[in-house]
């Protein structure tokens, strides 16, 4: 161990005598080792010089093991304290573990069994991030020619899925260096799925389900079916521009309460809630709602408000096509504000009785636009991880969580999933478009609508090929590739300048499309 690492031990035992042995092969790994005698010596010292880590035994005269963790807690919140007793007794355990103890070794200690201790607490995170970063670097080679070959769309999701992964643990590594090799290769990446789309898409569109990816119109009746035939009550909820990694980010918090078993699903294009949120609600395409259901879609619109008014009507026709017989009522809620939610955590008891209860969570989705134009959010969350960070805050303290807490409780399965997600968007592309085209910045329909870069854009002419409404002969649908975003000719340096770097929906990026949904079983 060199000396930029070496780190300070306090060792507390009042036969401190007898551990010389010990301490010396501590000494002989690098460590530092000051020594006290009793808990009171222990506490002066820690006041007058810094530790990195305390050993501490129990079983001592005058002050207790137990009290002299007060002590030290007092002064540092978070300093390490591993305790060492001869005791195996539970209730010690608890003692220790409710004091916030961060290890526990039984006497007689042996000299690898406190090495690998310390190690754990104080380089536990240098060596994991070594590792993360040698691991990274062999994987990356891997990963830059598996770029080259055919993928199916379960591969594509795999490797989407192991770079959120690796995006996440070298975040936690502080290697900017190499987190920037890893966003160089989700550009190319990225580029190569809007390839891959581009000429696949269409034809899953009219294929039989088995033989393509699941998509939105497939959610229903995939994975919430199933449980609605072997439970009385079930919970579905679909949390508005989720992405995967921030889902990944928040399963940990609910892990303790579920068994989750986790799969992924392709959003529909556009990447949108009137679009795909829709389609998971009714079973449906947008087109094919339009033709059954004229009543629930306002032909010609793209507006959340208008469109998305229907959706337990939707639902409730899917699982009579399905041929789903619920055990109770269905309840739909939707919550977009803070109250909405705190008085959804109150009447959640009597709503998860019987039957089926479906919740759209509009939160992220709110803090997706409202990013765009706030000043504020922009400076908290500047980048994707930020971003993520900024969602799992959220999810802390929000009702949603209350709400999974509550169905666990009451034994409840869950089907959690997204709509659609977002991507974080650096380069505009010119539309060429009238002025009744639609507004969204990652899709567009409008007659004769059309792209400057053209190989940034995917624009479908015939909207029935699509399974989208059809708006007219010449109303074409056109969508963004990859990190781009669209603007017009006129205020073009006002709207490239507004928009940057802002997360935004409706195109294709695996950002957007590939979506988890979890099923969870209370524990």
């Amino acid at each position: 161990m060199s000396n930029e690492i070496s780190r300070k031990i306090l060792w507390v035992d009042d036969e401190i005598e007898l551990l010389k042995s010990q301490i010396i092969f501590l000494q002989q790994k690098g460590y530092r080792v000051e020594t006290a005698t009793n808990g009171e010596d222990a506490v002066e010292m820690i006041r007058a010089v810094a530790v990195d880590l305390v050993l501490l035994d129990e079983q001592m005269p005058g002050k207790r093991g137990i009290e002299t963790v007060e002590d030290i807690r007092k002064i540092y919140p978070h300093l390490p304290i591993v305790m060492v007793t001869k005791s195996e007794e539970e209730d010690l355990m608890d003692q220790a573990i409710g004091r916030r103890v961060d290890d526990y070794i039984v006497k007689p200690v042996n000299p690898n069994q406190v090495l690998m201790v310390c190690k754990r607490l104080l380089e536990g995170s240098r060596i994991r991030h070594q590792r993360t970063a040698q691991d990274f670097v062999s994987r990356f080679r891997e990963l830059e020619e598996k770029r080259s070959e055919l993928f199916t769309w379960q591969e594509w999701a795999e490797t989407y899925g192991e770079m959120i992964d690796w995006e996440s643990r070298l975040a936690e590594t502080g290697e900017e260096g190499l987190a920037g090799l890893l966003q160089g290769l989700k550009r190319q990446w990225r580029s190569d799925y809007s390839n891959y789309v581009l000429n696949d898409y269409l034809n899953w569109l009219h294929m039989p389900s088995a033989e393509r990816p699941l998509l939105s119109v497939d959610v229903v009746g995939q994975f919430l079916a199933p449980l609605i035939e072997d439970y009385e009550s079930v919970l579905f909820i679909v949390v508005d521009c989720m992405r995967m990694d921030q889902w990944h980010q928040l399963a940990p918090l609910v892990e303790e309460f579920y068994d989750i078993s986790q799969s992924t699903y392709f959003s529909i294009l556009p990447t949108a809630t009137p679009y795909a949120r829709n389609a998971i609600f009714s079973g449906l395409f947008p087109g094919q709602i339009v033709e059954q259901y004229p009543q629930y879609w306002q032909v010609g619109s793209d507006d959340e408000g208008s469109l998305n008014q229907y959706e337990k009507e939707l639902l409730a026709a899917q699982l009579d096509r399905l041929d789903i017989k619920l055990k109770g009522p269905l309840r739909y809620e939707k919550v977009f504000t803070k109250e909405e939610g705190q008085r959804l955590v109150k009447k959640i008891p009597s709503l998860l009785q019987r039957g089926l209860t479906a919740l759209v969570v509009n939160f992220i989705d709110i803090l997706t636009h409202g990013r765009s134009e706030s000043e504020i959010l922009l400076e908290i969350a500047p980048n994707e991880q930020a971003y993520r960070d900024l969602v799992l805050s959220w999810f802390r303290h929000s009702s949603l969580l209350g709400v999974l807490q509550e169905a666990a409780r009451q034994g409840v399965p869950v089907v959690l999933t997204s709509d659609h997600g977002s991507v974080h968007c650096t380069r505009p592309v010119t539309v060429f478009a009238k002025r009744d085209a639609s507004t969204n910045l990652r899709y567009k329909f409008g007659d004769n609508i059309s792209s400057e870069q053209g190989q940034n854009a995917f624009l479908v002419r015939d909207a029935n090929k699509a399974r989208l409404p059809y708006l007219g002969m010449n109303v074409h649908y056109i969508f963004a590739l990859e990190d781009t975003y669209f603007v017009y000719p006129t205020k073009l340096r006002e709207y490239q300048s507004r928009y940057y770097g802002s997360f935004l929906h409706g195109g294709v990026s695996p950002e957007e499309m590939i979506l988890p949904v979890a099923t969870m079983i209370p524990k």
